[in-house]
């Protein structure tokens, strides 16, 4: 396979040692100087006690063969990995016998009118000799064989690192589906945390939306239970992830930050987009006197921090970024250009919403809604990913559904259709009472939970909104205790059968994933990918 080299051409001043500069930090790949490469050399040939003025000290690096020569003496070494480039060439007869010795040449020629070169410099002493030589006749040689030419009076320099690193990476928007969602697909509490424990090894990146009001409780064998409220759920089942959190989440940075600590995340494990809300103190006590009591909200400050981020628009107002937060810096970022480097390698990427379909702000059932949108489209968008690069959309949902609010509080965290009592399904799955009580408690209000029988309706409109591909049932257990010792589809009971059977002709896909219990074994995996 031959190997590439980013070849600069171009006059004195035209920001050629700029623009290597940022490819080199944007791809990681080196830099070869050829001014300071042909000193070098020059310098080690000159013999012991001979006279080492400039003249002789400095080699001619205009020689059209030095240059093929440089680079595969390089290549020999074992000195060139991946990507060269070179700053820079100065005569044109040094492309041709480049890519005669077998390298994969872009020539990217820089220019710029000679008035804004003239004021980028200060003519003094060899920026003067510079600046004669590249009016030569090579100059327009150079530019008339390049394979781009790049004015940089009309692009900033980054704008040229995109279209040169464009040329060299898959492009993003071109790239291949490599983004796997997972999705609640009631209100919430499906068991999404428990999927996405199981899914993560499969993934480089895990990403996650939302806020601190919405916990994934993930359950280790021989180990507690830990809930994510910040975090990705995947954490812990690939410790070997990128964990991203994306500019459209709110953060509670002391949820943040204990996460952070309890498990040890490390600057290069997390990116944090630097446009990611900051919930403060104001927030959370506002909720907690306006909407805890009145819709059951888990009153975390979430949907108020959320409406400052949206009325606040204004210098000097009361917003904080995550980018303005000291806690945060070393894991800051742009997660928009790191996703464009995980799509154009081809990095595989789980993004995890939260909550449920049926708690969206705009098609949930207002008001008792969370205060933001919780579909599949919604979570991309505040990902900050685009749905052209989906590959499956996982909608996570239970045998019984459930919504946050405790009895007495009576129906204000919202409706259910046909709501049922533990005792009800403790009879019918065999499990004990005080077992069902201690787990459907809320993870992160920790107020019991209610429940109600499989709601069709719900799902099929869950289905529209979210489009999924696969389905993946959970708390298979609630359909018989005996569940818990089924490892194969064929194992679960009839009943569990003959509800998948009809969910699948519902919902029109799959139900890939079934979890039966929370043990070590506790996914039936039917997946065809």
């Amino acid at each position: 396979m031959k190997k590439r080299v980013i070849v600069l051409s171009g006059p004195a001043c035209v920001g050629k040692t700029t623009v290597a500069s940022m490819l080199s930090k944007k791809l990681g790949i080196e830099v070869l100087d050829t001014k300071a490469t042909a000193a070098s050399h020059a310098m080690r040939a000159v013999p012991d006690g001979a006279d080492q003025t400039a003249e002789h000290r400095i080699i001619d690096p205009r020689d059209p063969q030095w240059l093929g020569e440089t680079l595969n003496q390089r290549i020999r070494s074992g000195k060139a990995s991946g990507i060269l480039i070179v700053d820079s060439v100065s005569v044109p007869e040094q492309l041709p016998y480049l890519r005669r010795s077998g390298w994969d040449v872009t020539h990217v020629h820089l220019e710029a009118p000679e008035n804004v070169r003239r004021e980028r410099c200060s003519l003094t002493g060899i920026v003067k000799r510079l600046w004669a030589s590249a009016e030569s006749d090579s100059i327009d040689g150079l530019k008339k064989i390049a394979d781009v030419v790049i004015d940089t009076d009309r692009c900033r320099a980054d704008d040229i690192v995109v279209r040169l690193v464009a040329r060299l990476q898959d492009r993003p928007l071109l790239c291949e589906p490599v983004i796997d969602i997972l999705v609640g697909g009631q209100y919430g509490s499906e068991g999404k945390g428990n999927i996405a424990q199981f899914l993560a090894p499969e993934y480089d990146v895990l990403v996650r939306v939302g806020g601190p009001n919405a916990g994934h409780t993930v359950y280790r064998t021989g180990m507690a239970p830990y809930t994510f409220r910040q975090l990705p759920s995947g954490a812990l089942g690939n410790i070997d992830a990128k964990l991203v959190i994306g500019a459209g989440a709110v953060i509670s940075l002391d949820v943040l930050l204990k996460e952070i600590g309890e498990l040890s995340i490390n600057f290069d494990k997390l990116l944090i987009d630097h446009r990611a809300m900051i919930i403060e103190k104001g927030d959370i006590e506002w909720e907690k006197q306006n909407l805890e009591q009145a819709i059951g909200s888990t009153a975390q400050g979430t949907g108020h921090a959320t409406a400052r981020k949206i009325l606040n628009r204004m210098p000097d107002s009361d917003v904080r970024l995550a980018g303005t937060v000291d806690e945060l810096k070393h894991y800051v970022g742009d997660s928009i250009e790191y996703f464009a480097d995980c799509l154009s390698s081809k990095k595989r990427i789980m993004l995890e919403g939260t909550q449920g379909t049926s708690l969206s702000i705009h098609h949930g059932h207002y008001p008792h809604v969370t205060s933001r949108a919780t579909t599949a489209p919604a979570c991309l968008a505040e990902a900050g990913l685009a749905g052209r690069h989906v590959r499956r959309v996982v909608m996570v949902c239970r045998s019984y559904p459930i919504r946050v609010g405790d009895t007495a509080l009576g129906n204000t965290s919202g409706y259910m259709s046909q709501t049922l009592q533990f005792e009800e399904i403790a009879r019918r799955s065999g499990i004990d009472l005080d077992e069902i009580i201690r787990t459907e408690k809320g993870s992160v209000s920790g107020r019991p939970r209610r429940i109600a029988e499989f709601d069709w309706s719900q799902i099929r409109r869950s289905a529209m909104l979210n489009g999924p591909t696969d389905i993946a049932l959970t708390f298979a257990d609630y359909f018989g205790k005996e569940n818990r010792k089924a490892y194969r589809y064929e194992q679960l009971n009839e009943q569990t059968l003959r509800f998948i059977e009809e969910l699948e002709r519902v919902v029109g896909v799959a139900v890939s994933l079934i979890s039966t219990d929370f043990s070590e074994r506790n996914i039936i995996d039917r997946r065809a990918w």
